[in-house]
């Protein structure tokens, strides 16, 4: 039998050479250029952010706190003097109690976010339909929907696969219309979600730099933050609470050299192009969009020049015959004798008319993203369409995937690459991080002067390719709607008292049932979309239970991240919370798990202070685990250490066998007292 090797087909082949004749003339446009080292900025914050941010207090009945961060947003068409709009709020489960050991972050809602209106539901399931349709003006009662539950992350993840499956076993069989339709709207309903958390962490990130007390930890806005973050993977509600802190860390990191970069690369450019790189800065000092202007005098003397526009994006100005006769916004600004801009009382100021070219986000790891274009509105949504045209027509009209063809899998690899190597805003990544920070950016600032602030959310919404998305006045009027019925739904006490209650039920889960049941109860609650959450029976001591429970993980997550941390334990981690964690852990050993064993054993193994090490034994002895046996009995054969550190190891091991076999210790001590063998 003769084996014939499956050829790829004429069709996938005329799509590579397609696409590479299509985009060919923008691989051409440019050459290659060495890109700066990025740099990070020194910037100086306010004095008080306290003037733009407040966080309110709402006591929950039941045990819990609602706390929702409140901005005083500029520029809305309101005739409030204060425009003070609740963003944020925030679930804090706290059993009644101020020990904050026992504390659990629930729901986040971001209160711009909402329910969208049957419109923007038809809009958003329009295949190739890239544009908002209108506001939503009115809302019903009903509590908004939040974006995360904190204490559940991994429901998110399960959510996710089983609606891919859903839409790749059930959907896609049924045809191109279908399938276009709801992977538009899945699509569109998932970057509505994104942008507003990402509007939520911008907004957690400026309340950390509010001087004074905070509401939050610096472990809990870690969690949350990190937690926010990690809803852009596919397996992110998977991640460990131990790891939250450092990958939050990293991405702050790794946002900051982004930064740093984009800024030096966008104002070298705008040097070697004579024209003028102003910083666009959020309320903490932090810079995550510039705008480039040009001042009139040089229309005139670099007429007819030639023009780069690498990484800039935009038309030659010295050759656009709109610029002569701009009719649009200018700013007056003052130069001195070098063309540096300086205050209008500084020595030898003139004054100068500048015209505003572009703006630019400065997130995006490549290079700036261009925003808004002001002589060509149609410039930026024409590159972000860009991406999810070729994207929507090659999976849901023509069927081809990547992965499952080798010349589009060729042709796209080749592309993607040549394009961000050359950091061509072509086909790139969403601009949907930098365009949701801008927004709140725009809400924001009160330095900016209102017409030019006017014109670019103008064209800022231009921009938008969601139709569930609404423009910043009718935001702001969700968010105090939205608001006003989360308070509502907070005091009724068959409201969220009683939607509290039931999660602690539904927490109590792991404390009464193995791994085998738990597993069968999320699949029972995957395949009925959610609705079935098995929840234990409330009983008298259910509040007891939880708190020894959520003290003993929150201890276990402080001893893991003490045993990873690489520094030197006595320096780096203050040996009293140490011993405090491993006390707590010996007084509940019979609820520890295998996670207290391995951090235990680990900083006794790393220590060199002889209380922490007899509190480790101490907590091993009283953890009712063979893996806790097993550490001890580990620990008494271990040549390299002492022979006091061997013996107290033996002795606790002997301690933990007779308080699991009592019964059995006194038949023996029976037994050879009476001289019985």
């Amino acid at each position: 039998m003769t084996t014939q090797t499956r050829r790829p087909s004429y069709q996938a082949w005329s799509l590579f050479f397609s696409l590479l004749l299509f985009f060919s003339p923008l691989l051409q446009s440019t050459g290659r250029s060495q890109s700066p080292e990025p740099q990070t900025t020194s910037q100086q914050l306010p004095n008080d952010l306290s003037q733009i941010l407040r966080l309110d207090r709402l006591e929950v009945s039941g045990g819990a706190e609602l706390l929702t961060v409140q901005a005083r947003l500029a520029g809305l068409d309101s005739d409030k003097e204060d425009n003070w709009v609740p963003l944020v709020s925030i679930l804090r489960d706290t059993l009644g109690d101020n020990n904050r050991e026992n504390d659990r972050l629930r729901y986040v809602w971001p209160l711009t976010y909402t329910r969208p209106t049957l419109r923007q539901r038809f809009a958003a399931a329009v295949p190739f339909f890239y544009t908002r349709v209108g506001n939503k003006e009115k809302l019903s009662d009903k509590p908004p929907p939040p974006a995360l539950d904190l204490a559940a992350p991994e429901t998110e993840v399960w959510d996710k696969l089983f609606w891919a499956a859903i839409q790749n076993v059930l959907l896609d069989p049924y045809g191109t219309p279908i399938k276009a339709s709801t992977s538009a709207y899945r699509k569109n309903a998932s970057d509505y979600r994104k942008s507003h958390i990402i509007r939520a962490l911008s907004v957690l990130a400026l309340y950390e730099a509010v001087k004074g007390e905070s509401a939050f930890t610096q472990s809990e806005l870690a969690e949350i933050q990190a937690r926010l973050l990690l809803t852009d993977k596919t397996f992110g509600g998977l991640v460990d609470d131990t790891q939250l802190q450092g990958y939050y860390a990293r991405r702050l990191a790794q946002t900051r050299d982004e930064r740093g970069h984009n800024w030096e690369l966008l104002r070298q450019r705008a040097e070697a192009e004579s024209l003028y790189f102003e910083p666009l800065q959020m309320p903490d000092g932090s810079a995550t969009h510039a705008m480039l202007w040009l001042a009139e005098p040089d229309l005139a003397k670099r007429k007819g020049c030639a023009f780069d526009s690498r990484f800039l994006n935009i038309a030659n100005p010295w050759t656009d015959k709109r610029l002569q006769t701009w009719e649009g916004y200018t700013e007056k600004r003052y130069l001195d004798s070098s063309g540096n801009v300086v205050d209008e009382d500084a020595p030898g100021a003139q004054p100068v008319q500048m015209i505003p070219l572009a703006l630019y986000g400065l997130d995006y790891p490549k290079i700036p993203m261009l925003l808004v274009d002001f002589r060509d509105k149609y410039n930026p949504k024409k590159r972000e369409m860009s991406r999810r045209v070729l994207n929507d027509l090659t999976r849901n009209v023509l069927s081809v995937s990547k992965f499952g063809n080798l010349p589009f899998f060729l042709g796209r690899s080749v592309f993607d690459f040549v394009t961000g190597r050359r950091g061509m805003d072509i086909n790139q990544p969403s601009r949907l991080q930098t365009y949701s920070q801008l927004k709140l950016f725009l809400a924001l600032n009160e330095t900016m002067a209102p017409n030019l602030r006017e014109e670019v959310n103008g064209r800022l919404e231009k921009l938008s390719l969601n139709p569930f998305e609404n423009d910043l006045n009718a935001e702001a009027n969700v968010a105090h709607q939205q608001y006003e019925a989360l308070l509502a739904f907070a005091k009724d006490p068959d409201g969220l008292a009683a939607k509290l209650e039931r999660d602690r039920r539904a927490e109590l889960t792991p404390l009464a049932h193995g791994s085998k049941s738990q597993i069968v109860f999320r699949v029972a609650n995957v395949l009925s979309f959610g609705r079935y959450v098995h929840r234990e029976e409330r009983t008298i001591d259910m509040e007891s239970r939880l708190d020894i429970a959520r003290r003993l993980n929150y201890h276990t997550d402080f001893l893991r991240e003490v045993a990873k941390s690489s520094a030197e334990i006595e320096v780096a981690w203050n040996l009293d919370d140490i011993r405090q964690s491993l006390h707590f852990i010996a007084d509940h050993g019979d609820e520890a798990g295998t996670n207290a064993v391995m951090a235990t054993a680990k900083i006794f193994e790393r220590t060199r202070d002889d209380e922490v090490r007899r509190a480790c034994l101490e907590s091993l002895s009283r953890i009712n685990h063979t893996k806790a046996r097993n550490e001890l009995l580990k620990i008494s054969q271990n040549q390299g250490l002492d022979q006091m550190w061997r013996d107290l190891a033996t002795t606790s091991l002997r301690r933990m066998n007779e308080r699991s076999q009592p019964i059995a210790a006194s038949v023996n001590g029976t037994a050879l007292k009476s001289g019985q063998p």
